[in-house]
């Protein structure tokens, strides 16, 4: 993401000026942004969040400038593909965890449309096309977004998984295994190269993805359901 954001927002700037004809909206969008941070209404999704702030900063015409958005995630979003990189044990670990029976969500940050989530995954090599879901999070269908409780209880809801049957797996410390561990679920803390764990006793376990599908194509998981 620190490869990955900058490009991202700085292309968004330029097609908001160059297709849009808006001049820079790298302000307002960035406080639209953490105006979904903040949300916890259950009543409100994400992207009414953003909007509604968005609309009230600016004046804009929110109809407009959505649907130029959307077509900026079927373009020149699709650009930033080149700055991405595909980890293959990805695709074997989603490939075994369905092969397992599991209950797959992709509980990715809520703050891009679904549009661009699916983009992502196509790029990762685990497109939607190829794997079904449970769910996949986006800010068109959550109402909060991490850390908060709420995001992960949301997710757990509309699944109808309760924590203790769940793993969140994730490389964010304070975004993944912070909230997940606290909501009660186990976790697994992806550790990139040259990281250790801030608190080696919170997750469940971690290491790298490779060593995450060993775990799962081995007994780990059934003996994390057994009560001891």
């Amino acid at each position: 993401m620190e490869t990955f954001l900058p490009r991202y927002f700085a292309i968004l700037d330029q097609y908001s000026q160059d297709k849009l004809q808006q001049g820079s909206l790298l302000v307002p969008i960035l406080a639209s942004s953490e105006e979904m941070v903040r949300n916890v209404d259950p009543a409100l999704t994400n992207r009414d969040v953003f909007w509604q702030h968005f609309t009230q900063q600016t004046g804009l015409d929110r109809v407009y400038l959505e649907k130029g958005f959307d077509q900026f995630y079927q373009t020149e979003f699709r650009n930033l593909e080149s700055i991405t990189e595909k980890w293959p044990a990805a695709v074997e670990l989603v490939r075994t965890s369905f092969a397992k029976r599991l209950q797959v969500v992709i509980a990715t940050n809520p703050m891009f449309p679904r549009t661009a989530v699916e983009a992502r995954l196509e790029w990762a090599g685990v497109p939607l096309s190829d794997f079904p879901y449970d769910l996949i999070t986006s800010y068109e269908n959550m109402h909060a977004v991490k850390p908060h409780l709420t995001y992960y209880q949301e997710i757990l809801d509309i699944v109808g998984c309760r924590p203790e049957n769940a793993l969140m797996v994730g490389d964010d410390w304070q975004r993944d295994i912070e909230p997940a561990a606290t909501l009660g679920l186990f976790t697994f803390w992806i550790q990139l190269s040259g990281t250790n764990p801030p608190d080696a006793s919170l997750p469940t376990a971690y290491g790298s993805l490779e060593g995450l599908l060993a775990r799962l194509q081995s007994s780990w998981l059934q003996r994390l359901a057994v009560p001891t």
